[in-house]
């Protein structure tokens, strides 16, 4: 496994972190350990969750992903060979969010909101300390969560980035969060956050977990160059493209109890220019005698400005498969051909 380091002087994190975002949904506590053990016995360090989890959030689901991972921690021990991240989630009320209103009756990204929100995950979480606390997504109304077409009102921005920021220092200066990121923002929210630690001497983010797969490359469009020249890792969430690139939906299907076909919420990756695509790089998966799903991890693993691929499974068959594409390198005739058919289809799932 390889390993690399958030931010300019953050956590060292394996190239291939462990999403959870299906434990307490679509797997039971008992697969949820299985996966965690197989995932630290090939070497994978970084466990990624939010207080959210699982997803599709709903009341009687609510932080059992952090409870799972948690009794994991207690029953193996071993707390400091984890980096353990997990979110605070943003205001559920509004155009970008409104499935999560049950959760602090709403919540924002003030001050108290956030302390509480930690508080609750380091009891879920049984430790004392997180490695890394995320802004599940922005305060203000952005482009977020596949949405097209930017509307500019300020009127709704909510809590500043510099008040959710400083709320995150007090964190760590208390020794309850060693570093901080953020998720689902943009160009100028990431800016925006590193001008405020610059000028008020606050935490520096390290990490910025937005999509990024063969089907979403927008973070190639000014976030990518903002990572590396601000040491800002990407965190890349469903490079798999919720199963969509694992090929099992290739030519229409939906195969029974897959993630799309238990939630129909879940349209991003579901439009005909997103099905074309997909055909056309299995094409070039079986053209290389590769497996579509680990060709699509392996682009994702490497970019320059990746800090870690975070890889979700809801079996260890699946698992293997995906952590395996981290010893799979594209040839320069792979990535031509990946390019060719991106000129075609650019970005058919945002």
């Amino acid at each position: 496994m390889r390993y690399i380091n958030l931010g300019a002087n953050g956590p060292r994190v394996s190239a291939v972190g462990l999403g959870t975002m299906t434990w307490g949904q679509q797997n039971n506590e008992s697969e949820a350990f299985a996966q965690m053990d197989f995932a630290k016995s090939r070497g994978i360090n970084l466990f990624d969750a939010a207080e959210l989890y699982p997803v599709p959030p709903s009341p009687e689901t609510y932080g059992l992903t952090e409870r799972y991972i948690g009794n994991w921690l207690a029953c193996r021990g071993r707390r400091d060979e984890v980096v353990l991240a997990t979110k605070v989630i943003g205001r559920s009320t509004g155009l970008n969010t409104p499935h999560a209103a049950y959760i602090r009756g709403g919540s924002n990204l003030n001050r108290d909101n956030i302390r509480r929100a930690v508080e609750g995950s380091l009891v879920r979480l049984r430790t004392d300390y997180l490695d890394l606390y995320q802004v599940h997504w922005p305060e203000r109304d952005c482009n977020v969560f596949g949405k097209r077409g930017y509307l500019h009102n300020p009127k709704n921005d909510g809590v500043t980035i510099l008040e959710t920021l400083e709320a995150l220092g007090e964190l760590v200066n208390e020794g309850l969060v060693k570093y901080v990121g953020i998720s689902n923002e943009t160009s100028w929210g990431l800016m925006e956050y590193l001008r405020c630690s610059d000028k008020h001497h606050l935490p520096r983010i390290v990490s910025l977990q937005n999509p990024y797969n063969l089907l979403t490359r927008q973070y190639e469009i000014g976030l990518a160059e903002m990572s590396l020249r601000e040491s800002v890792g990407l965190l890349a969430y469903s490079p798999m493209a919720f199963g969509v690139l694992s090929g099992k939906y290739l030519h229409k299907n939906m195969p029974e109890n897959s993630r799309l076909a238990l939630f129909k919420r879940f349209s991003r990756y579901s439009s005909a220019s997103v099905y074309s695509a997909t055909e056309a790089y299995a094409e070039i998966a079986r053209k290389h005698g590769l497996s579509l799903a680990q060709m699509s991890l392996a682009f994702v693993l490497q970019q320059p400005f990746l800090g870690s691929c975070l890889i979700g499974a809801t079996s260890i068959r699946q698992l293997q498969e995906n952590i395996d594409a981290h010893s799979v390198s594209l040839s320069a005739e792979i990535l031509k051909d990946i390019e060719e058919v991106y000129s075609c289809y650019p970005d058919p799932a945002v």
